[in-house]
């Protein structure tokens, strides 16, 4: 019994990423974020129970990824594809609206093919190359569950999500270092970055709330760009 609770904390993680897809197609973009908040909690303790309870194995490996790509592939691209649906058009590209947001799938592409190179990437550690699926979730989900109202006011609004899916779906596979939040130990040395971004992490949270993860993960990218160029000099 021991060797399958990876597993099915794994199944409660795609449940949760149907659930968010479920309610994405409805236009509940609120219930979508906290499932896929709750696919991402799921997500964190699948691997921790496997490495406490060594029972680590081929199967939960790519059990995992394929919840990954639903909760945080699928999902989000659901909530894009709604909002590409209702959102209003410049009069010239109006046409286009049955089309259009079909677009927001490539993302689900894009997460998947992430997902197959992080499974066989053995540079990825300690740290990400590219920008992390649940990261990408979390910024779509928060981004229009947070600002539905502004985004649907804006005029142009359509063609920069259609510039921001093809941007986010890069990133995603991009050769980009990125940090991730492991310690080795918690001295300040070594860690500045990773506790630099946790504490801006907090007045961010309190200023702009139910938008706060996207403005987070938009953080999160710029800065681990800055590390990484500043490595290079």
């Amino acid at each position: 019994m021991k060797k399958h609770i990876p597993n099915m904390i794994t199944c409660c993680n795609l449940i949760s990423g149907c659930i968010a897809t479920y309610y994405a197609f409805l236009g509940l973009p609120l219930m979508a974020l906290l499932w896929i908040v709750m696919g991402a909690v799921f997500d964190f303790f699948d691997g921790m129970t496997a490495r406490l309870l060594h029972v680590s194995s081929p199967i939960g490996k790519e059990l995992d990824s394929l919840a990954d790509d639903i909760t945080f592939g699928f999902a989000p691209s659901a909530l894009v594809f709604y909002e590409l649906l209702i959102i209003d058009y410049p009069s010239f590209l109006e046409p286009l609206r049955s089309v259009v947001p079909y677009f927001a799938f490539v993302m689900a592409a894009f997460s998947a093919l992430r997902l197959a190179k992080f499974n066989l990437d053995e540079r990825q550690a300690l740290g990400f190359i590219g920008l992390p699926t649940p990261a990408n979730a979390l910024f779509w989900a928060s981004l229009i569950a947070g600002g539905e109202l502004a985004i649907g006011s804006f005029a142009w609004a359509m063609p920069c999500v259609v510039l921001m899916v093809g941007l986010s779906s890069w990133l995603l596979v991009s050769e980009i270092p990125m940090f991730a939040l492991k310690f080795k130990h918690w001295g300040w040395k070594g860690n500045e970055v990773k506790y630099v971004f946790l504490l801006s992490c907090v007045p961010l949270l309190l200023l702009f709330r139910i938008s706060a993860f996207a403005v987070i993960i938009a953080w999160y990218v710029i800065l681990s760009i800055y590390v990484n160029f500043k490595k290079k000099a």
